[in-house]
């Protein structure tokens, strides 16, 4: 739980795995599990419960905890005992910091590692000094971003539910989009694990782009598939076609396929739920190769949208959801 003014630690000429953990973690770990709660003020199996919310295994008596990690589990005790956040929305928040930041951290060293190593991915001949060097000038510089990154996101979801005109908690009406690569299973057999890992890459931080120019935003990658949602059909509508148009041009990637959908949309810790992301997804999968299919709600919302035509293709059952009217999307050229 970093809450903390990094130390002022002494220079280290030839620095080990050990000095390396101390400047990621602002200070040497000098604390069993038990002192850190007893100087934070907090009693053990609470500090046990934020732990292992964070995402990390029972540590044991072993002294795994810094001065900072005490000075984070004090305020966020304070919340509580301050009222301003209950007990179990307390464990909810580090749990979703813990969650989050796990993968953005794995994210962040895979790309030093990517540097480091040359571009080949292999960490034989890496060596601490370089590790250590690496973190010692980008940590100053990547927390200031973090946070200023965080309060951005912060202020852009505030801002969508202060003017969300929908009643219900966590439930809006918006449209939702899968982007798939076609035929990607087959090509993983192919393909080498370095290579699996690029193309993977390559998609996932295209992907994002692209949903981001076109007014959407974008939930989650699974590999090979990307979630976004929209809160006008239309914005929707020019993410998926953009999404296609990119990918058709890239040899190095599969065809995509997309499937949208409008309705009501349920959002709860960062995901997406119910039955208008269910029908998005199966109609990425009627999709053909190099096409965008929409359902009806989708189809009458844009037809009034000059950018856009919509043709009704044959209805299709689809479990669960009974008969669906897809309609291929199109874009309306000049």
């Amino acid at each position: 739980m970093p809450d903390r003014e990094p130390e002022q630690l002494a220079p280290v000429s030839e620095p080990s795995a050990d000095a390396l953990d101390t400047l990621l973690l602002g200070g040497p770990r000098r604390h069993t599990r038990q002192e850190m709660a007893a100087l934070a003020g907090v009693p053990l199996e609470q500090a046990r419960r934020y732990w292992r919310a964070l995402g990390f295994a029972d540590t044991g008596g072993a002294r795994a905890f810094t001065d900072a990690d005490v000075a984070a589990l004090r305020r966020i005790d304070g919340l509580v005992r301050d009222s301003v956040v209950g007990q179990e929305m307390a464990v909810a928040l580090v749990r979703a910091l813990g969650s989050t930041t796990a993968r953005l951290a794995s994210w962040q060293v895979d790309l030093v590692l990517e540097q480091l190593s040359g571009g080949t991915g292999r960490r034989e001949g890496l060596s601490a000094s370089e590790a250590y060097a690496t973190a010692q000038r980008l940590l100053p510089e990547l927390e200031p971003l973090l946070v200023h990154a965080w309060r951005l996101q912060l202020a852009a979801s505030v801002d969508r539910v202060l003017n969300d005109d929908d009643t219900l908690v966590n439930a809006v009406y918006q449209s939702v989009g899968f982007a798939d690569l076609v035929g990607f299973t087959r090509l993983s057999r192919r393909l080498s694990v370095r290579d699996l890992a690029a193309l993977v890459e390559r998609f996932e931080q295209a992907g994002a782009d692209v949903v981001a120019a076109a007014g959407a935003r974008l939930v989650k990658t699974l590999g090979d598939e990307v979630l976004f949602v929209a809160d006008r059909p239309g914005a929707a509508a020019a993410a998926s076609l953009a999404l296609v148009e990119a990918f058709a041009a890239d040899p190095a990637v599969p065809r995509l396929r997309v499937g949208v959908a409008t309705g009501l949309v349920i959002g709860r810790m960062g995901d997406v739920f119910g039955t208008t992301v269910n029908l998005a997804s199966r109609l990425t999968s009627m999709a053909r190769p190099g096409g965008v299919l929409v359902d009806e709600a989708t189809a009458q919302d844009l037809a009034g949208d000059a950018r856009f035509r919509t043709v009704a293709a044959v209805p299709r059952p689809v479990r669960g959801l009974g008969v669906v009217q897809p309609y291929v999307l199109r874009r309306v050229r000049g």
